[in-house]
């Protein structure tokens, strides 16, 4: 349910073969050398668990037992072929991590090409053998789960050399090939065919990895390359990768031609005023006739931007984004945003350009990202971790610190775990000790919940102030469900009528993260027994979390369920229940809400029972300081239908309340 990805960070070109890894140049990996070098190193019991020491020193996290088992099994046949194949001095790296912490590639080999050009070869390693081709993007494998076409993988890693070269940097000649190690020619012939539009890049067998001597560099796509010299890896280490100008015009109109960032009312009064300001603090070209903030020019300007649910803040931020790469190339902007959620809707908006990743680091690659970008862009900045420290969080501060125009957008009531958040105040405080120009903008609107003030304001008075009737005084409908599965029933009804419709519940129930592979269900982990009424027994509803992974038909590859991250947008999300981690930030047409049993109404108040909590951060917290994060969970919750919500609680006598609230008793 967590994002866990960890990006590289720039570290180290390889380690000493002796014996602690030692940190040098500006690339992240675990291991690099000759490709001679590295085949013997692995005659070292001991090589394979220093590169696991050096996977987390470089930033990449912790690796799983199954990595370093496939390391293991990988790297071996690989590095025998090149020797094999007259190729001991080309330079290897290996788990290759991109410099904006996009991607880690397996392997990439560096070698001298003809014309003085820098020939690189980026290598997918694959050990399973048997699969089945479902489309250009994905395989079914034989052991049932289903994943990325590893030659669109390996095309994705290669476009980022492509676009991310500068123009002073040495020219490169970039290849790639799969290597299925374990498997047949027949089986590898599979992968090969359905690579569609990338039919240049080779799939090989276990076979053709014992193919003669005189063939294998051919196979291997480095027929021509030779030996670099140190001054060739040195100047491939040092390149300072920047995107490239087209891809840059390429996402920017993407983004702005999106329908979901289109921008109204005060977005587009912010919009214009940041652009004004970026146009003082960014080398590019001042947008015709603007106004707005002020700024002290070389200075640097940090924005913050405040706004409500469905106040727009998402919507501006990746528009500005958009704006900002097509008027201030130079100035290498990103888009960095603690929500895995978002950041996988994001990537899957410009998804056809495999290249558009690393635009988008993860959250773990801020620092790396604050040090190479001139405009950076933080969405849901109240979710970036304190890391156990007073006052404004280390990671937006070395971006106040080092960036020239940082916008920050935030919301502080949706602060949903102890060891976040941030203020506008902390932010304009350290923005005026680095004597940094801070401006601030309100979002005042509601462009979610049919533009409804009267919904979020009686959203918030439920929760934080006096809860006061609704009366039903705009557009926006809103309902109780007498049970989950009228809930369920109005759920499916609008997915059949082609409408967007999701359920979303306190994470009361437990998660069961890990299924079978290749099953075709989920568990039902959420269980809600419902009393007897008129015309209806006893019963007990049951229904399965978001998928951790995608769920996928074992016979024939149709989609059962998208990844958790893209659930409230891809089909078959509708039969699957979301939690505050997979809802925040994004919306859908018709909500349904669970209040769990860890928020009741008692007595006139909110009472809070972390012990029905199953949120591990959360659950072992004394009830009032869980309160805070329950109501602004809860308020997360409640506003993301864009047309209608349906509530039902789990407490009886909050039901009664809310019942009460809906529908006042006439006099």
């Amino acid at each position: 349910m967590f994002e866990q990805a960890a990006p590289a960070h720039d570290g180290d070109t390889g380690f000493d073969p002796g014996t602690t890894p030692r940190p040098a140049g500006r690339v992240a990996c675990v291991a690099s050398g000759r490709a001679g070098e590295l085949a013997a190193r692995l005659e070292d019991p001991s090589f394979v668990a220093r590169c696991a020491a050096r996977y987390a020193v470089v930033g990449f996290g912790v690796p799983g037992e199954a990595e370093v088992r496939s390391w293991r099994n990988s790297w071996p046949p690989v590095l025998r072929a090149l020797v094999r194949a007259g190729l001991s001095d080309v330079w290897v790296y290996l788990e290759y991590g991109t410099p904006g912490g996009g991607r880690r590639l397996d392997a990439l080999v560096v070698g001298a090409a003809p014309g003085g050009v820098l020939g690189l070869v980026v290598v997918e390693l694959k050990q399973w053998q048997t699969c089945r081709v479902l489309d250009a993007e994905r395989v079914l494998r034989g052991d049932g789960v289903v994943t990325a076409h590893p030659v669109f993988q390996v095309a994705a890693y290669r476009s980022f050399f492509d676009h991310w070269r500068p123009e002073s940097a040495p020219e490169l000649d970039v290849r790639a090939v799969v290597v299925l190690h374990n498997a047949t020619v027949e089986e590898a012939a599979v992968l090969r065919a359905g690579a569609g539009a990338v039919a240049d890049i080779p799939v090989l067998s276990g076979a053709d990895l014992a193919a003669p001597a005189k063939d294998l560099a051919g196979l291997l796509r480095c027929q021509d390359l030779s030996a670099p010299d140190p001054t060739d890896v040195r100047a491939f280490e040092e390149i300072r990768w920047e995107p490239s100008v087209r891809l840059l015009d390429h996402v920017g109109t993407v983004l702005e031609g999106h329908s979901a960032f289109a921008l109204v009312g005060d977005q587009q009064d912010a919009f214009v005023r940041i652009r004004a300001a970026a146009a003082r603090h960014l080398p590019g070209r001042a947008p015709a006739g603007s106004s707005g903030v002020e700024g002290r020019g070389g200075a640097g300007a940090v924005i913050t931007v405040r706004g409500g649910p469905g106040s727009g803040k998402t919507a501006l931020a990746v528009r500005l984004l958009g704006r900002l790469m097509l008027d201030h190339p130079t100035a290498r902007p990103r888009f960095l945003t603690p929500s895995g959620t978002l950041r996988a809707h994001l990537l899957d908006a410009v998804r056809t350009h495999g290249a558009a990743r690393e635009l988008f680091p993860s959250i773990a690659s801020v620092r790396s990202a604050a040090r190479q970008a001139g405009a950076l862009i933080i969405d849901e900045a109240q979710r970036v971790k304190r890391g156990g420290t007073d006052g404004l969080p280390r990671d937006l501060a070395e971006v106040l610190a080092r960036v020239p125009l940082a916008v920050v957008f935030l919301d502080e009531r949706q602060v949903i775990r102890p060891d976040e958040g941030t203020s506008v105040e902390e932010i304009r405080d350290a923005a005026r000790r680095l004597g940094r120009t801070h401006h601030h903008l309100e979002l005042t609107g509601s462009f979610r919940c049919a533009g409804s003030a009267a919904y979020t304001a009686w959203v918030d008075d439920l929760l934080y102030g006096a809860p006061r009737p609704w009366r039903g005084q705009d557009t926006y409908r809103l309902g109780l469900a007498a049970d989950p599965f009228h809930l369920q029933r109005w759920v499916e009804q609008a997915t059949a009528a082609g409408h967007s419709a999701r359920i979303t519940a306190g994470f009361c129930w437990p998660w069961t993260r890990n299924r079978p592979r290749g099953a075709a269900t989920l568990p039902l982990d959420i269980t809600i027994d419902t009393p007897a009424g008129p015309g209806t027994p006893a019963r007990t509803w049951r229904a399965a979390w978001n998928a951790a992974t995608a769920l996928t038909h074992p016979d024939d590859g149709r989609p059962l369920a998208p990844h958790n991250q893209l659930w409230a947008t891809h089909t078959g999300g509708h039969q699957q229940i979301g939690c505050i981690y997979t809802a925040q930030g994004l919306e859908y047409q018709h909500s349904g809400v669970i209040i769990g049993p860890d928020l009741t109404w008692t007595h006139g108040r909110w009472t809070a029972h972390p012990q029905e909590s199953h949120d591990e951060t959360l659950r072992h917290l004394p009830a009032d300081q869980y309160l805070r994060y329950a109501l602004n969970i809860y308020r997360v919750l409640l506003t993301r239908g864009t047309h209608t919500t349906r509530i039902h609680s789990t407490d009886p006598h909050t039901h009664h309340h809310l019942t009460q609230l809906l529908h006042p008793p006439t006099t």
